[in-house]
């Protein structure tokens, strides 16, 4: 084994002996085992994970360090936590380690630049400006059982606004022939001579059986209706009924109509079918109208339930016999408001003034 070399002072200068106790910072009365040293890495302090980056931590390349010159790997063997591990060649280590700190500062100074650059570049402030954008729209957005913002909801028809509109064509499509009652009752108001009635809708026919029910009750109950005579119309659900109104396809009105020897297939019409318990309200033109009144819908609705109602109630046909008058009740407005040169003006009551 070569003898180490022994360290010569200037001439002139202070003893060896007295040079060597101040030489470096090492550690005299901390045990030290020989080592084989690498050469000092000056980016060690930037890669090293054992030592952060502007720290002032050493790397282990600048500590003492034991190698297995069988298997080539290197063990740790650093002072104890806190301590800075002190080494020989102190004084060259001190500018190594100020060099890779020197670096490891610009290094930074330059990643920082980069990375404020890029975010202040204008594709970064844009992206961030929509992420923050999008932050700032998700909380409204999500899960399901939120409400849609939007135009608020439309307000339900009136019942004059339902009565005074047509209906699809679709929904007077071919019934089935079997009925069903209007769910519910309506007491008859007032005093007059009770009469008493049920509404039957046909099932299969797409149209508001409620509302056709409705419609017969304030119409017959009007004072400019029957009810003018002392009668107060109240529809029951089940028992016994003076009279079944009753809506039904163009078909199945024709055939409870023949049950009385009327036809009502030629102008499409509806009947009060006397030999049955059935008054028949034809639902092509419960939801179409007529041509004669035109898209007075409202009118000819109260006009057509007042005008088989009449049947029922024993009133026959009639006609206006002056130019420019309110034609009857009783006359078939359905077919015509001219007859014999003579002219009038449609009309839903049999007493119009009340």
């Amino acid at each position: 084994m070569p003898l180490p070399r022994q360290r010569q002072a200037p001439a002139g200068g202070p003893r060896r002996d007295y040079v060597e106790a101040f030489d470096g910072s090492d550690d005299l009365f901390t045990p030290r085992k020989p080592v084989t040293r690498s050469p000092a890495d000056p980016y060690a302090a930037v890669t090293d994970r054992d030592g952060a980056p502007g720290t002032g931590v050493l790397s282990d390349s600048d500590t003492d360090t034991d190698t297995d010159t069988d298997t080539g790997t290197v063990d740790d063997d650093g002072p104890p936590t806190g301590v800075p591990a002190q080494t020989r060649g102190g004084k060259g280590r001190a500018f190594t380690g100020i060099a890779a700190a020197a670096v490891t500062t610009v290094l930074a100074v330059v990643v920082a630049g980069q990375v404020a650059d890029e975010h202040d570049s204008p594709g970064v402030q844009s992206q961030s400006a929509g992420e923050q954008a999008r932050d700032a729209r998700e909380p409204a957005s999500r899960g399901d059982d939120r409400a849609t913002p939007g135009a608020p909801p439309a307000k339900p028809l009136t019942y004059e606004q339902q009565m005074d509109r047509a209906f699809p064509l679709a929904a007077i499509r071919a019934g089935t022939g079997k009925f069903y009652a209007v769910k519910g009752i309506d007491k008859a108001p007032g005093k007059g001579r009770k009469v008493t009635y049920r509404v039957d809708v046909e099932r299969g026919l797409d149209l508001d059986g409620a509302l056709f029910a409705e419609a017969v009750h304030r119409t017959l109950n009007d004072r400019r209706s029957w009810a003018h005579d002392g009668l107060a119309f109240e529809r029951i659900e089940t028992g016994d009924a003076e009279f079944v109104i009753t809506l039904a396809s163009p078909g199945t009105t024709a055939d409870w109509c023949a049950k009385s020897g009327l036809d009502t297939t030629e102008d499409n019409v509806s009947c009060d079918s006397a030999a049955t318990e059935r008054v028949m309200i034809n639902a092509y033109r419960w939801a179409r109208g007529a041509e004669t009144y035109g898209d007075k819908m409202f009118a000819y609705r109260q006009m057509l339930i007042n005008h088989e109602i009449g049947h029922r109630l024993g009133h026959n046909h009639v006609t206006c016999d002056k130019n420019g008058d309110l034609a009857p009740v009783m006359q078939q407005q359905t077919k015509f408001l001219e007859y014999d040169g003579i002219s009038c003006r449609p009309n839903a009551w049999p007493y119009p003034k009340g």
